[in-house]
């Protein structure tokens, strides 16, 4: 994915024309052993520009000028010294509003020798000057806003090359963006009688304005009055020799196994960036990506052969150099933090926080369909924002904290097809394109899915939504269940709908993925039953604190929709296999896990009696011996060793319980007639716990045991309640 590149230098109406809306001082280049020559941007786009117009001979150059020696004052600096057409200051000067030199002075324009041209025919490419600068606004007015000027921004936003993010919004070589919101010091009816030019840019004092629709606008601000500015390049030069000389397959690893299931990075331009100069690498993405992959190092044959990389130097470097670029936020910000936080190690709330802010500056909680940037900018702005969101209530969840994003200030577009990437796979590579296909179907199974968890926080976790339960006393129970019955419903439509190319069917459980290919769908289904475990837990609790006003049956109906939920999710954990266990998985996967166990003592401490608690003690020492399985050595190893140890804690607390009462059949609460069944259901005590099993496939629940370990479940628990209605209970209950 694309991280920083150059802007294209852009003429201004009236009487400050310009080549660049601020003109900002270049850093000197540091040449690495290995590394590739980092090349002038202007030459860059030079040949660019001279190719699309054809300019192959002198004779279409003639009005070019030559190489100039820069101003004074930019000379003293070290900064580029770029001149707008009939403008005597250079643009730096305007910027600071200072004199300069070239008032006194002005050069002389001189021609370009065909043998010059001959010369970058042949690859051999002059100092950058201002003729580049000149070349790039001969051309810049034919991006107007007619169909065929949108084909060549499409185009150019296309190519390889530093022109790539001239348009761009978030993803500037030297400028970063702040959303101007409704209520700031900027009044929008004032900003809207400023005069923009042809490029929707307004020069002001404070920065430059760019008008992207007719209600957003950012401002446009210098990168290089930033802290830490000044060490990007050595940052990258350190990231690189600490991975030398295994960068490029870390890289190939990082797209081989993360990048399917978690598309927020441009495969096709970050190998372009990549092998042309990886200084233009914002340093921490480079490094949050080489440092994701190293958790495949032994995944490699190539690699594993050798030492791995000083992992806490890399992460030493990500988070210093991360701090420094939220000083600048870009996209390639908020695309460092998402990386950094998918690491076992790496998630932490406090940064989950700091990275909404950040997104909100760049204006990723917006709506940008209308917006005047280039296509994949709205695509790759979509992906971001929405694994932001996912970031954001993943995080809340398993840090049970409140969230950030609020839906009243959240309109962002679903995802689309053309949100992706087609260049991310060769069209020969028909695997390959089958393995993107399932990446990006499960990305966008995922974001529902995040949605749903977002709604069961908002309806059940909040503080309000929990002293609304207890203020409504002995209807509280009910209460929960009202509310549970139409998300549940969603998450049953949601399984039943689910893609052929993501769903855990019998041959990949089965362990016969011949292709040896990793795959992450493990992270989507395992997010289903930790959301399902979510939704249950709220409803065991509130039937724990108010047992003695439920009906005996009602408990037992919701407390064996509950078992279910548990007996899957422990079976969909013991059917994963080295290809599931070894892929990337979620950040929130490793808590995911754990949750199980957590649900599972949760049933335990709230049996009724003592051979159902015996049954959940069995269930969880099973689950406990699967999770040890696959916490061999390997890749998933920290994945479920948390688990594990959370679930050991658990257990240890649960063995301070009380004895429970031994039931006996007669009279407990699964012993009911068929008549007081038919009376309770008649009564309209239907739909949500009579949803037992429902979204769970028959496997699932026929076959949902640990090796060695027989299902003790009576007839009634099978049974499908399709009628209960939480609503008409609580209506026998008042009576």
């Amino acid at each position: 994915m694309v991280i920083q590149f150059s802007p294209l230098a852009m003429s201004h109406p009236g009487t400050v024309p310009r080549t660049a809306p601020i003109a900002i001082a270049p850093k000197t280049s540091h040449q690495t052993p290995g590394l590739p020559f980092r090349h002038s941007h202007a030459n860059r786009d030079d040949a660019y520009m001279s190719s699309m117009a054809g300019n192959d001979s002198a004779d279409s150059d003639s009005a070019l000028s030559g190489t100039v020696t820069p101003c004074e004052a930019c000379a003293l600096r070290g900064s580029k010294c770029v001149v707008g057409d009939e403008e005597e200051k250079c643009m730096s000067c305007q910027a600071r509003g200072v004199e300069c030199s070239l008032c006194q002075s002005p050069p002389p324009r001189k021609r370009k020798l065909a043998r010059d041209l001959a010369d970058e025919s042949n690859g051999h490419r002059g100092s950058p000057g201002r003729s580049d600068n000149r070349r790039l606004r001969q051309h810049a007015p034919s991006l107007s806003s007619t169909a065929a000027s949108n084909s060549l921004i499409e185009e150019m936003a296309n190519f390889g090359g530093p022109t790539l993010l001239k348009r761009t919004l978030g993803l500037q070589e030297d400028r970063y963006s702040q959303y101007i919101g409704p209520t700031t010091d900027f009044e929008p009816s004032l900003i809207n009688l400023s005069p923009f030019d042809p490029q929707d840019e307004s020069l002001l004092a404070r920065g430059t304005l760019r008008k992207v629709s007719d209600h957003d606008t950012f401002l446009m601000l210098p990168d290089a009055t930033t802290p830490g500015y000044d060490h990007q390049f050595d940052d990258v030069d350190e990231i690189e020799r600490i991975v030398a000389p295994h960068g490029r397959k870390l890289i190939n690893l990082y797209f081989e196994i993360v990048h399917p299931g978690f598309p927020i990075i441009q495969k096709n331009v970050f190998y372009e960036k990549y092998d042309r100069d990886r200084h233009e690498f914002s340093p921490p993405v480079l490094a949050a990506v080489y440092l994701l992959a190293v958790n495949w190092w032994d995944h490699s044959e190539d690699l594993s052969r050798f030492p791995r990389p000083n992992v806490r130097e890399l992460e030493r470097l990500i988070r210093s150099s991360l701090a420094d670029a939220m000083w600048r936020p870009k996209l390639s910000t908020v695309q460092a933090g998402l990386l950094l936080s998918q690491r076992p190690e790496g998630d932490q709330w406090a940064p989950t926080a700091q990275l909404v802010a950040t997104a909100q500056e760049l204006g990723l909680h917006l709506d940008c369909t209308h917006w005047k940037i280039p296509p994949w900018e709205k695509g790759l702005r979509k992906r971001l924002a929405w694994a932001l969101y996912m970031q954001d209530k993943w995080g809340a969840l398993v840090h049970g904290r409140p969230s950030h994003i609020f839906s009243s200030n959240w309109t962002v577009q679903p995802l689309a097809p053309n949100d992706f990437s087609e260049a991310d796979c060769d069209e020969n590579d028909v695997e390959g394109r089958q393995e993107m296909e399932r990446g990006r179907t499960l990305f966008v199974q995922m974001v529902y899915l995040s949605q749903v968890l977002a709604e069961i926080l908002e309806t059940f976790y909040t503080l309000q939504a929990m002293q609304n339960v207890a203020a409504a006393g002995p209807q509280g129970t009910h209460l929960v269940l009202s509310l549970a019955k139409p998300i549940q419903l969603k998450l049953k439509e949601w399984y039943a709908a689910l893609p052929t190319i993501i769903r855990m069917d019998s041959s990949l459980l089965g362990g016969t993925n011949n292709s040896g290919r990793l795959s992450s769908i493990g992270y989507l289904h395992l997010a289903y039953f930790a959301i399902e475990i979510t939704l249950h837990r709220r409803i065991i609790r509130a039937l724990a604190s108010d047992s003695q006003a439920i009906d005996p049956y009602l408990e037992h109906i919701c407390r064996s929709a509950a078992k279910a939920r548990l007996i899957s999710a422990m079976d969909f954990v013991n059917r994963l296999t080295p290809q599931h266990l070894r892929a990337f998985w979620y950040f929130a996967s490793k808590t995911n896990f754990a949750l199980i166990g957590t649900f599972g003592s949760l049933l335990w401490a709230t049996s009724p009696g003592r051979e159902e608690a015996d049954w959940y003690r069995r269930r969880l020492g099973e689950y406990r011996w699967t999770l040890s399985v696959s916490s061999k050595p390997g890749e998933s190893h920290r994945l479920t060793e948390f688990a594990m140890g959370m679930l050991d804690i658990s257990t240890g607390l649960l063995k301070k319980l009380p004895e429970k009462p031994e039931l006996s059949r007669t009279g407990s609460a699964v012993d009911f007639n068929p008549g007081r069944r038919h009376s309770l259901l008649s009564m309209g005590m239907s739909s949500f716990a009579g949803d037992t099993f429902s979204g769970l496939n028959s496997a699932d629940i026929s076959a949902a045991q640990s090796p060695g370990s027989p299902i003790d479940s009576s007839d009634d628990e099978d049974y499908e309640y399709e009628t209960f209605s939480p609503t008409a209970g609580m209506a026998s209950m008042r009576e």
